[in-house]
């Protein structure tokens, strides 16, 4: 009997659940790269992340990801400000036992400060040793964008 949770020390967000895309773009971060002033004091916030989830908690880093239609871009670390587990707005019906918890029927959302944001170098690299190349932005025959051919 009882919940399913995770206890995660990675936040992997897509533009839906509330990565930064509009601020943080791969190729606008080669040209001019994103530093951490250009982020000082801001607080951003992630919603609607399916299953009840815990991140490491402040000062404790987490890796952060943009996930790109299933491929995952290293970015950096954050550190939680704030997390927030709920009923999925979406959630139509439980499966299994009536005695566990399903965890479609969560969702987690937050708030984040940025500790630390990669150089598009490292990025690349750690983007590419960190991941199985399925999972990449610059891994394997089916990755995203011009960058899944370099």
């Amino acid at each position: 009997m009882g919940s399913v949770l995770e206890i995660n020390d990675t936040l992997q967000l897509t533009t839906a659940e509330g990565f930064p895309a509009g601020l943080f773009e791969l190729d606008r971060h080669r040209r001019d790269p994103i530093t951490l002033d250009h982020v000082a004091g801001l607080v951003f916030e992630f919603k609607n992340k399916v299953g009840p989830r815990f991140f490491h908690l402040d000062p404790v880093r987490v890796y952060w990801y943009h996930n790109i239609d299933g491929r995952w871009l290293a970015w950096g670390q954050v550190v939680m400000q704030e997390q927030t587990i709920s009923r999925n707005p979406d959630f139509t019906a439980h499966e299994g036992a009536i005695n566990v918890s399903d965890p479609k029927q969560w969702v987690t959302g937050g708030r984040y400060r940025i500790l630390k944001i990669y150089d598009p170098d490292y990025q690349e690299q750690f983007t590419r040793k960190d991941l199985p190349p399925e999972l990449s932005y610059f891994g394997g025959p089916a990755a995203t964008g011009k960058a899944g051919n370099l």
